[in-house]
């Protein structure tokens, strides 16, 4: 038992080394050529449980990559990556524009058992001719995921070799419409991010393209009219791998002006020469109009205001007194002629010679209709409560 057991220890070891040995993958892609690299999940599930299979123990467990250029935390400029959700394959891309290697380190982790993968793309780009004509095409009912596999990209590339009317097509780029300043669609059946597909060829262009630049297709474009494409130059077997014709765009490499040559790099040393000679004190400058300028003109606006508020609160208050005296003197002579009028109603209403009213008349009482004395009265009256309210107000026998 005990040899049993150091012989499955042992095949253990051994596969563990082959899985790390077979995760070290090493591609070789020309300059200016679209690099595709799909991250299967069902690679990555047997590293995870390598005697799944043995067992018959099958899982689909949610997996997330990430990956970056080793020593830094981030991929080289020219390569993506994309993976919509953890149960999707991922995919690196893009198109490499100088020669030169990169290791590109691809983690793996499962959201399950949280175990982790860690694989090497060894990348390594060869020079290569750039292709003189290029062509850029959007397809609008597209997103990067789905145009990615290599089947689907063999599809795209057969409508555009019949379009272009040759078979020296090359795939360029493919760029997600995001990327491009594109906005983000609704999350709705029949909405699509959209994606650039950039092709190139050794041949010129077909007249089908060309049409591109004829003033009256930019014209319609201008006008977001509906383009009228020939049948001759309608290649879409698959509807979603349509082009849009405004967003279409030509690219003659051969009339482009050259890039000025790189600048050499020296030693970093000046070369002997003659003593260094500073540059000269610059001329002698005059700066009062500058003063005028910051400091002269608003203190003078600012003298103007004062002035002008100065005036509005003390220059106009003598013509605001004189209505308010006059408002014055109107309110007191009405409430002169009240007074003069009271007094003369006082005057009238004594004269008349009537008796004044029983109620009117001390301790009146409203029953009887009688007059008591206020000296024969049991009470005291009230004003004189109100006037020595210390007194005793209770009845005294």
């Amino acid at each position: 038992m005990a040899g049993c057991g150091s012989w499955v220890f042992f095949l253990t070891v051994c596969s563990a080394s082959l899985f790390e040995a077979s995760s070290d993958i090493k591609v070789t892609i020309p300059v200016g050529k679209f690099f595709t690299h799909e991250l299967f999940r069902e690679t990555f599930q047997n590293d995870f449980e390598p005697l799944g299979k043995v067992y018959g123990i099958l899982y689909n467990d949610p997996i997330i990559f990430k990956c970056n250029k080793q020593n830094f935390p981030d991929l080289p400029e020219w390569l993506r990556f994309t993976q919509r959700n953890p149960y999707d394959n991922g995919f690196l891309y893009g198109t490499p524009m100088s020669p030169g290697k990169s290791i590109i380190e691809i983690y793996a982790t499962n959201q399950r058992s949280y175990d982790t993968v860690r694989h090497l793309l060894i990348i390594k780009v060869v020079p290569d001719k750039i292709l003189p004509y290029q062509v850029e095409v959007f397809i609008k009912l597209r997103e990067i995921e789905k145009v990615l596999p290599s089947t689907v990209q063999d599809e795209i590339k057969q409508d555009l070799q019949k379009l272009w009317d040759t078979e020296t097509l090359e795939m360029i780029n493919i760029t997600n419409a995001l990327d491009r300043g594109g906005r983000v669609p609704l999350p709705l059946a029949g909405h699509f991010e959209g994606v650039y597909v950039k092709v190139g060829s050794e041949e010129y262009f077909s007249k089908c393209l060309l049409r591109v630049l004829t003033p009256e297709n930019k014209k319609q474009c201008k006008e977001e009219a509906k383009i009228k494409v020939p049948g001759e130059c309608h290649f879409c077997i698959n509807p979603s791998n349509c082009i849009t014709w405004c967003k279409t765009e030509l690219f003659d490499l051969t009339k482009m002006k050259p890039k000025p040559p790189a600048p050499t790099m020296g030693s970093g040393i000046l070369e002997a020469g003659e003593d260094f000679k500073p540059l000269e004190s610059p001329p002698n400058r005059d700066y009062f109009p500058d003063y005028i300028v910051t400091v002269i003109v608003p203190l003078i606006l600012a003298i103007i205001l004062f002035l002008l508020l100065a005036y509005i609160m003390f220059g106009r208050r003598e013509g605001i007194g004189k209505r308010n005296a006059r408002t014055n003197q109107i309110q007191l002579y009405h409430h002169y002629t009240i007074h003069e009028n009271t007094d003369e109603l006082r005057t009238m209403a004594g004269n008349r010679g009537v008796p004044p009213p029983l109620s009117t008349l001390p301790m009146f009482n409203s029953r009887t209709g009688d007059r008591a004395s206020p000296l024969q009265s049991d009470s005291i009256p009230l004003i004189m409560a109100q006037q020595d309210p210390y007194s005793d107000t209770l009845p005294r026998k």
